[in-house]
């Protein structure tokens, strides 16, 4: 199990230079950073393809009455690139999704989240046919903040999420179960052909 600890009030933010130079430089964190959980796979030595619908199983918690799940699946190039050497290390977005925890069961009816509850979370990550290439590995990325992406999750739950007022932001912590009880995984249809 991983803890993430986030303050709405506080969250990270990514440099203008981030946004305007994109995805690349974003993605260039391994490990845990902020309020991130990022597991890395082994490498590749056939030429996996994923196409289909990608799938997000998150068993979690929170210690707020909402929170947002972010899930990233990311192609990572691996750290020696001969041929461009620029591309070493390279974190390739393939996918992603948010899932505000309020919307788990309805986007009609929302409703608060019981603090510290295990929810399981179905967050599709959508259609994608992506081959990872020989030498490459599969990372994940769990996050409950993308700002400014996304807008800010106060993490109580308010009615209405643009009226929320500066005391209506809390720190929360959430916590991603990977269990046998309790498993976290992505559905990803793979295929060597």
């Amino acid at each position: 199990d991983r803890d993430l600890f986030a303050h709405q009030g506080t969250p990270y933010v990514q440099s203008d230079e981030t946004l305007v130079t994109g995805v690349r430089r974003m993605h260039r964190h391994g490990g845990v950073a902020g309020d991130g959980l990022r597991p890395r796979g082994d490498t590749f030595d056939e030429l996996p393809r994923a196409p289909g619908d990608l799938v997000a199983h998150l068993h979690a918690s929170t210690s707020g009455t909402d929170s947002d799940w972010i899930v990233k699946l990311i192609d990572v190039y691996p750290e020696e690139n001969p041929s461009d050497r620029a591309m070493g290390g390279y974190q390739l977005m393939i996918a992603n999704e948010v899932l505000r925890g309020r919307f788990r069961k309805s986007f009609e009816h929302p409703e608060p989240v019981k603090p510290s509850e295990i929810v399981e979370y179905t967050i599709d990550i959508h259609n994608n046919d992506h081959t990872f290439l020989k030498g490459h590995r599969i990372m994940v990325q769990v996050q409950s903040t993308w700002f400014p992406i996304i807008d800010r999750n106060p993490q109580k739950y308010v009615d209405n999420i643009f009226l929320a007022k500066d005391t209506d932001f809390e720190a929360a912590t959430q916590k991603v179960y990977r269990s046998k009880k309790f498993p976290s995984y992505i559905a990803l249809p793979t295929t060597n052909k």
